[in-house]
């Protein structure tokens, strides 16, 4: 019976480890669910960062705005 007591507990240890090893893998998808959303929203924010500023940049045939903080020439 000492063999059996053994497996019995060996079974038990196996089973806990699973349980275990089973939260942790819902919990890692949980959190790489939401990274990915994240990702999904920063390269969306990126792309609109992108198209504002190829609007605002000056293309080659216009010259740049005027700086307004530059000193006068007599200085």
């Amino acid at each position: 019976m000492g063999n059996i007591d053994k497996l019995a507990s060996d079974l038990v240890e196996v089973q806990s480890q699973m349980a275990f090893q089973e939260d942790t893998i819902t919990a890692l998808n949980e959190a790489l669910t939401l990274q990915q959303q994240e990702i999904i929203v920063l390269r969306r924010q990126l792309e609109l960062l992108k198209q504002r500023q190829e609007e605002h940049s000056p293309t080659p045939d216009q010259s740049p705005p005027p700086v307004l903080d530059e000193r006068p020439p007599h200085y």
